[in-house]
């Protein structure tokens, strides 16, 4: 029986977080319902719930942002509560409105800090005002007609982005001022066909920066704590791929300094529930980059450290419930690092990949754990986000973090689609990673962690050989009987 305010939570959402979301959810003694398009109802997330509800769509992603279809789900089943986990309508402030006008609880931040923190426009100039470190900027909505002017003026490089934005997506680098209209006309472009709002700003770009972000956790009487920060500086095409904390780069005055901040904006905006604060960090200085009101996908590293279930905070505040410790009493052990686990090929430009996942062994051992939402059978398909489960380690300090990486990496199976397990093998047994030296850009500097190792030929061709046997044919020629055997029957001498 659960403790907390309500007994029965829907999960708006699919594949690993779903699945992580139900596993708290039911420790914590909660009935859980999920609900799930046709290609998700075979998946764990489904088979781990108490109620599944299927969803009606055009498309998979058009079923899980109908939120009345999902509201009506929770009514229906008799939830009192409904968990948006990450994407999807999770930072959806109507959304988070349409629940509490039904008379249900919305497992995040109040629709005001949604709004606030979710307009990059609104947040930077709140964030700003409060005092807090933004870097320097033009913002079209203050006067659209001198804004090309304005963004000029800043010099380059700049970085152009949507004001909706999210993901990377409509994000441009301006190095070459004669391209400044060019760039903003594409950004705007992409912001209006991704997001439906083509407002744009631009800020100083600061060349080879490091991601540091900051988890957050606030409750209904004001009281706000920080849980260390990560560092997300390994990414492709502005989406994170390796995350760690803490951070190699930080000494532990910065460290205190930007933990702090997170919090301070935090506290300014009233913030309740679980969110992240996101820094852009170079030469000593760190800037505001923007807020995300909800649970991030690599918040497993913080767990791994801190022991606190970050889920299970997000569901005790969202029952009225108030954080059960202060900030000296949260601790930090050891070093974790998550690796995302992607159905695409890095040698062919990180393309998504497909098929039917024929064999899967996931690794185990101590200090490693697996977040994954699919199941020996499912078929990968590019309906959706290409991610398809969460390697996190944790070891006494990051070199022993990484080679618990290594050995999980080498023991993860996954056979019927082609994941970047191998890419990400060689990503962290780089010297550059295991030194901690990496920014933003450093994938993109070394395109041949990417590339597939040149096979040698006597490799190559036990390959070939075993491919060749597998085929139908051949297969079909080793097995048939000729006929004069077959004439026989079933004597023998």
């Amino acid at each position: 029986m659960s403790r907390l305010s309500f007994d029965t939570l829907l999960v708006a959402n699919r594949g690993e977080i779903a699945l992580r979301i139900i596993r708290t959810a039911r420790r914590l003694g909660l009935r859980t319902v999920v609900v799930c398009h046709d290609a998700d109802l075979d998946s764990p997330a489904a088979a781990a719930a108490d109620t599944v509800v299927r969803l009606e769509g055009r498309t998979g992603v058009a079923a899980y942002l109908d939120g009345a279809q999902i509201i009506a789900a929770a009514t229906r089943t008799g939830a009192q509560a409904i968990h948006p986990g990450y994407g999807f309508l999770s930072e959806n402030a109507a959304f988070a409105r349409a629940v509490a006008a039904a008379g249900l609880i919305f497992v995040g931040p109040t629709p005001e800090a949604i709004d606030l923190m979710g307009d990059k426009v609104r947040a930077r100039a709140f964030v700003a005002r409060h005092g807090f470190p933004v870097a320097p900027s033009a913002i079209e909505d203050d006067d659209p007609k001198s804004f090309v002017d304005r963004a000029r003026a800043l010099g380059a490089p700049l970085l152009v982005k949507p004001s909706a934005g999210g993901g990377g997506k409509g994000m441009r680098i301006v190095r070459d001022m004669a391209l400044i209209e060019q760039e903003i006309a594409q950004a705007r472009s992409e912001g209006e066909r991704y997001f439906g709002d083509g407002r744009l700003y631009v800020e100083r770009f600061v060349e080879r920066p490091r991601h540091i972000e900051v988890q957050v956790l606030g409750d209904a009487a004001g009281h706000v704590v920080h849980l260390g920060e990560r560092e997300c500086s390994v990414q492709r095409r502005f989406q994170k791929i390796v995350e760690e904390t803490p951070s190699p780069a930080l000494t532990p005055a910065l460290r205190a300094r930007i933990c702090e901040t997170a919090a301070g904006i935090a506290r300014a905006a009233g913030y309740r529930n679980a969110g992240t604060v996101e820094f852009i960090y170079g030469a000593g200085e760190f800037y505001f980059l923007e807020m995300n009101t909800r649970l991030q996908v690599e918040h497993p590293v913080t767990e791994m450290v801190t022991g606190i279930d970050l889920v299970e905070q997000q569901l005790k505040v969202a029952a009225g419930e108030p954080l059960g410790f202060g900030q000296a009493e949260i601790p930090a052990n050891g070093h974790a690092i998550e690796l995302r686990v992607y159905a695409e090929s890095a040698a062919r430009g990180f393309t998504p990949t497909t098929g039917r996942v024929l064999a899967l062994d996931l690794p185990q051992g101590e200090g490693v754990r697996v977040d994954s939402g699919i199941g020996q059978g499912q078929r990968v398909t590019t309906a959706f986000d290409p991610m398809l489960a969460k390697l996190i380690v944790h070891g006494a300090d990051r070199a022993e973090a990484i080679a618990r990486a290594r050995r999980a990496l080498a023991d993860f199976v996954l056979l019927g689609c082609e994941t970047n397990t191998p890419f990400l093998g060689r990503l962290i047994a780089d010297p550059a990673f295991a030194e901690g030296a990496v920014h933003t850009g450093w994938l993109d500097e070394n395109p041949a962690l990417a590339a597939e190792p040149a096979l040698d030929r006597a490799t190559e061709t036990k390959l070939l050989a075993a491919a060749a046997l597998l085929t139908r044919a051949v297969r079909d020629g080793a097995d048939a009987v000729p006929s004069l055997h077959a004439a026989i029957g079933g004597w023998r001498n």
